[in-house]
């Protein structure tokens, strides 16, 4: 059975690690290490993998994908490797930014991952708290831990706490708003065969669309995979407040695991009266960069469940921190995107909830993460525990 959202507390406990690790080979080596690790170099390139949509068989996703991909080396042979995106129109310019940071982060120690930070950021100071800066800085921090967990010889979960072995996941992109609905109402119901509990959909439809249209729509595809499947909607920031509590409230009866993004991801009063006028739990974050203003949005109420996206937020190292914000507002977070990384981190936290499986990144490694039974098995391999493909370089374009 999939985790529910009012049950998550008592499935992390459930699920906890029974065998403590032993890091004493480990942190013998990291004091060995410490006084002679440097990094050496750190080079990157733009990747166009293809836009398509395997976990149900739809059609490709109606956007161009490019990734800056980083490789990290260090003076005693170990490699670490990053990923960022969402440059779109500037990726160019989010490659010479990560060049740029790398430039800066060469001949320091790679295990001092705050340090490393300190000295980007401020050097990036002038760009402001978001952006192109901090998409790339996020691209640097995923290798500098990559780096750390091989050195160590312990996976990135073990190193984050390593609370879970396997960690609920749900299908994302197979149930698009520009997918015909003759396509989504099959495409369900083979994600359910597929063995997934779990998946997202989308509303606020294209075109002329009317609240019955959408209401409609939901309601079909629920009808489509059955009343025990955890049903997640993106909006995408495309309704107003108003157009979020009269849809919200209609669809009420479609028993939604949470509605995400159902209006702009920075009106934090607006989402907060979204929320408290809906029992269905809101979703939201994936659009907010850094630290600050998770917790400005945490206090106005603005969500039930705190999504955190890998990149914007600026890597693993503040992804864990505004993790760790939530928990204390008692609060479950969820990824975005990337789930070859996030698979880690969601496992790590003790309210971490599910990953959301995404395959836009899937080309870009040699092996990714499984589903089976709708859960991840969270890797054993040290650090990331992920290799760039060997078709890599098929779709470089930069």
């Amino acid at each position: 059975m999939a985790v529910s959202f009012k049950s998550w507390k008592r499935k992390v406990s459930s699920n906890d690690c029974g065998d403590e690790i032993s890091f004493k080979h480990s942190v013998s080596e990291l004091v060995r290490r410490k006084s002679t690790m440097k990094i050496k170099s750190v080079q990157s390139q733009i990747v166009r993998p293809p836009a398509e949509e395997p976990l149900a068989g739809g059609p490709t996703f109606d956007r161009r994908l490019e990734f800056v991909t980083l490789r990290m080396q260090t003076d005693d042979g170990i490699e670490g490797i990053g990923v960022t995106f969402f440059g779109w129109a500037l990726t160019p310019s989010l490659k010479q930014a990560v060049d740029q940071l790398g430039e800066l982060a060469v001949g320091e120690d790679p295990l001092r991952i705050e340090a490393v930070g300190r000295k980007l950021r401020s050097a990036a100071a002038g760009a402001g708290p978001g952006g192109i800066a901090t998409l790339a800085f996020s691209a640097i921090d995923m290798a500098l831990w990559d780096i750390k967990g091989k050195a160590l010889g312990q996976p990135l979960a073990t190193l984050l706490g390593g609370l879970r072995e396997r960690v609920p996941t749900y299908a994302s992109g197979a149930l698009s708003r520009t997918a015909p609905l003759e396509h989504v109402v099959v495409a369900g119901p083979r994600l359910v065969e597929n063995g997934f509990r779990q998946m997202k959909m989308q509303l606020a439809l294209p075109g002329d669309t009317t609240a019955a249209r959408e209401v409609e729509r939901a309601r079909l595809i629920r009808e489509a995979v059955g009343p025990d499947i955890d049903l997640m909607c993106d909006i995408n920031q495309r309704w107003s407040v108003n157009q979020a509590i009269d849809i919200g409230r209609r669809i009420e009866d479609v028993h939604l695991y949470w509605l995400e993004d159902v209006t702009v991801h920075d009106d934090y009063a607006g989402l907060a009266r979204v929320a408290d006028a809906l029992a269905t739990p809101l979703a939201g974050g994936e659009c907010v960069y850094g630290i600050t203003p998770f917790r400005h949005m945490i206090e106005a109420r603005s969500v039930d469940i705190v999504m955190i996206d890998l990149l914007r937020v600026g890597g693993i190292t503040n992804w864990m921190k505004v993790a760790g914000m939530a928990e204390a507002f008692n609060l479950p977070v969820v990824s975005h995107l990337i789930p070859e990384v996030h698979v880690h981190l969601v496992s790590a936290v003790p309210n971490g909830l599910t990953v959301e499986y995404m395959p836009w990144s899937f080309r870009l490694f040699e092996e990714v993460p499984v589903p089976v039974k709708g859960e991840l098995l969270v890797p054993s391999k040290p650090g990331l525990g992920l290799e760039f493909s060997r078709e890599l370089n098929r779709y470089v374009v930069g």
